[in-house]
Formats: C-alpha cells, sequence, structure tokens
C-alpha cells in the first residue's frame, strides 16, 4: 500500500519536517509493525501545500491518503476529501489538535497512519468481552493505538506511537505472550487482551443498547481529556464505523 501524505497545514510545517516524519515512520511500519502484523506500507509526501481547493484534485497517486491539517475543521476537511478523493481511504492529522492534546504532531500521523494500514475501510469488529463487564460481548473497534496511545518512543529522533500486537485481540492470554509494542508495565502488569493502559482507551460496538462505547480505566483524566479533545475531530473517521454498524430501524405493516 502507498499512502499520499498531503501537507495542508499552511504553512505551519515545511516540507523537509514532513519528509523527516515520514522517514522515520516507514522505519517503524517496516521494522516494527510489519514483522508482527504481515501489513506493511510506505507514506510518500505528494500534494500541494496551500489553502486547500475542493475544485482542484488533490495529487494522489497511491492507494490511501493521509492529510495534514492545521485546523480542526472537520466539516472543511470531509468536504474536501469527498470532493476530491471519493472512495479513497484515508485519514487527518490535524496539528492544532496535536497540540491540545500535548503530543507531538508526527505521533499522531504515526498513530493514524498504523491505523489506516490494519482497517482502511474502518470496518472491522473484532468479538470480545466488554471492558467493565466481562458477561457479555461487544465487538472492539479494530484501532492499532488507541489502547496504549499515551506511550511512545523515538525513531531517529522523531517521536512514534506504541500500538498493540495480533494476540491483544484474542480471547485468552498465552504464557509468554506480548499484547503490545513497548510491553510497559503498569503496576507491575503489562498490556491485557481486549484492555487498557493509562491514558488510552478502546472503543466498541454494544449491541444490547445499539451504541458505539468508549472505555478507559476509572479516574483515568489524561483519557478523558485526551477523549474530550479527540471528540472534536471523531467524524473525521469514527463517523464511518458508526454509519456501518448501527442498526436500521425496520417498519412493519399489518396485515
Amino acid at each position: 500500500m502507498i499512502i499520499s501524505v498531503i501537507n495542508h497545514t499552511s504553512g505551519q510545517l515545511t516540507d523537509e519536517e514532513v519528509q523527516n516524519a515520514i522517514r522515520a515512520i516507514n522505519y517503524q511500519i517496516t521494522e516494527d509493525f510489519e514483522p508482527y502484523w504481515s501489513l506493511g506500507a510506505r507514506l510518500r509526501l505528494e500534494g500541494k501545500i496551500g489553502k486547500p481547493n475542493a475544485n482542484t484534485l488533490a495529487d494522489i497517486r497511491g492507494d490511501a491518503i493521509l492529510y495534514l491539517w492545521d485546523q480542526v475543521d472537520v466539516s472543511g476537511a470531509l468536504g474536501y476529501h469527498d470532493t476530491n478523493n471519493r472512495g479513497i481511504p484515508y485519514g487527518f492529522v490535524f496539528t492544532q489538535l496535536s497540540k491540545e492534546l500535548g503530543e507531538p504532531w508526527t505521533v499522531t500521523l504515526s498513530h493514524e497512519a498504523l491505523e489506516l494500514i490494519a482497517d482502511p475501510e474502518v470496518n472491522l469488529l473484532v468479538q470480545g468481552p466488554h471492558p467493565a463487564n466481562k458477561a457479555p460481548f461487544v465487538f472492539h473497534w479494530y484501532e492499532m493505538c488507541d489502547a496504549v496511545q499515551a506511550e511512545t518512543y523515538k525513531i531517529d529522533g522523531v517521536e512514534v506511537s506504541n500500538f498493540v500486537l495480533p494476540l491483544y485481540f484474542t480471547g485468552g492470554e498465552e504464557t509468554g505472550g506480548r499484547n503490545d509494542f513497548l510491553g510497559k508495565s503498569h503496576g507491575g502488569k503489562t498490556l491485557k487482551s481486549f484492555g487498557v493502559n493509562p491514558g488510552g482507551y478502546v472503543g466498541f460496538f454494544n449491541p444490547s443498547n445499539n451504541k458505539h462505547e468508549t472505555f478507559s480505566r476509572k479516574n483515568d483524566e489524561v483519557a478523558e481529556d485526551r477523549q474530550a479533545i479527540k471528540g472534536t475531530a471523531a467524524l473525521a473517521r469514527r463517523a464511518i464505523r458508526y454509519q456501518r454498524f448501527a442498526k436500521k430501524k425496520t417498519r412493519t405493516r399489518s396485515a
């Protein structure tokens, strides 16, 4: 998969800065992510810099697209994508949102890139236990970074996101198994399958109430703050999942 990166940050980020980030994230994909997931891709900087023009097609030569966007302008951003690139898998990195989260934009780009690779159409769910009540089953979003999104590491000085491993989406724990790349210990314990590390959260579709919900650790103010901030741009990608998996009401006629 070739993922086109389009810089629409109105000069906030130079091509040189973006290229440095892309080089590190491509290394992360090849050397860290792909050996575990057998899923690969290459990010490639393309397109135009400056104010987006809905009448001008973006210069895309790949299979998917990631936009670097300066403002949290969800409606404008989605409108631009739908006008120019309908049907192409996509993601957005809002640099203003990254500042509010207190994380480098490179972490957000890494986060979005890995999740675009694993679930390009935003249509994958995995059956698993309810995070708060293990009895009922729910359908977890197939997200690579949300559960560990507060954890990062550096590649050539560029900060990138931690991510979960395939065993994370399995029903039982395996002896010696690892559920995330960094494997950090919190309170003497590492990440459990379908679990959440401090600062992270998970999303899922709950068939019992026909709603998408999120879950984080109790009294985890960092995770709550991140959810509140990211919620302002949720429509940029989550809306696709909501629309596809929400049950539609049907009308019946009486005889």
